[in-house]
């Protein structure tokens, strides 16, 4: 087999590690939906088409957000090998698909807490299933704050007042897209995928079944299989929940957020806490809008995630590199 692709005077093996690590980021439904431009000048991220979910995601914000964190990773990644990213959003005439453009900007020497990040990429998972009821201390509460204020972003810790509203504005989005069969097609289509399977959520991963106790956690991923709970692990009454916010409601802001987003996640990960995301709220325009006057109205929600402290969860599969790539 041919040796993989180089960019931006970095070995083969660490041009496939940057890839790499790249294609780890979370995504809706894990469709990765993105793909990259190689040359010894830039590295291209793209957006895939091929790979919207235009009932979860019509307008494709979902899609940016994911392109945000494989941006985040493959910054770090970058930084990892000695590269300094210099890094274009949304660059000009490069075409309707590009949402960033990375260049070398001389030699990086990667600091401890960017490094523990990076190495946290393989580690990071989407944990759908209950966290313990132990609270997350404050000072961690603060960290991840700085880490999403780092990208541009906000991020909103809900308080027990709200969430009697945001629980209601949870369960009102995932009525309105289960009443729709083009919504519950497509989850179909991405959840509950057989072993082997390159993307979409395996059965595994999914969680246990949801029941009607549940607060929070509602949408079923396994496709109809995943087993039912072991008697006594319903879900935790008091998760930690925070809003994951933009300034501006735009495609620029959209990449700034995923990026905020996750290197909230790798930090939650490097201080060994759970996450995932409830996206139904933030997926359903008018809930979206309600959350966004819960938060004051000038905040736009992008993410709303749970974190806590969890189980081991498993990975979910991953496509070849090489598809990755935008072959000229």
């Amino acid at each position: 087999m041919a040796s993989f692709p180089t960019a931006l005077g970095l070995s083969a093996e660490q041009t496939e590690d940057v890839v790499q690590q790249a294609g780890l980021a979370p995504s809706l439904h894990n469709s990765q939906p993105w793909r990259f431009r190689l040359s010894q000048q830039a590295i291209e991220l793209h957006s895939d088409p091929q790979r919207r979910l235009p009932a979860a995601d019509p307008a494709d914000r979902e899609l940016r957000l994911a392109c945000g964190a494989a941006l985040l990773n493959l910054r770090l990644a970058l930084e990892h090998f000695g590269v300094r990213p210099v890094v274009a959003l949304l660059p000009r005439l490069a075409g309707p698909t590009s949402l960033a453009e990375l260049r070398n900007g001389g030699q990086a020497k990667q600091a401890p807490e960017e490094l523990a990040l990076y190495q946290a990429i393989p580690k990071r998972r989407s944990n759908r299933r209950p966290f313990l009821e132990n609270p997350v201390p404050t000072a961690h509460r603060h960290a991840l704050a700085a880490a999403v204020r780092r990208e541009q972003s906000s991020l909103r810790v809900m308080t027990r007042p709200e969430l009697g509203s945001l629980e209601g504005l949870v369960h009102r989005a995932h009525r309105m897209q289960m009443a729709d069969g083009r919504f519950r097609d497509e989850l179909a289509k991405w959840t509950g995928r057989p072993k082997g399977a390159a993307e979409g959520v395996p059965a595994d991963a999914a969680g246990p079944l949801p029941e009607p106790q549940d607060q929070w956690v509602l949408r079923d991923f396994s496709g109809g299989q995943a087993r039912a709970r072991v008697p006594g692990k319903d879900f935790e009454s008091d998760p930690l929940l925070v809003v994951v916010c933009s300034n501006h409601d735009s495609r620029l802001d959209d990449l700034h957020a995923g990026q905020a987003m996750q290197r909230m996640l790798l930090t939650a990960t490097a201080l060994g806490l759970a996450s995932s995301l409830l996206s139904a709220v933030v997926e359903v325009e008018a809930t979206r809008d309600e959350l966004r006057q819960l938060l004051g109205g000038a905040l736009q929600p992008q993410a709303v995630v749970r974190i806590g402290y969890g189980s081991p969860a498993p990975a979910t599969p991953r496509r070849d590199l090489r598809e990755l790539l935008i072959d000229d």
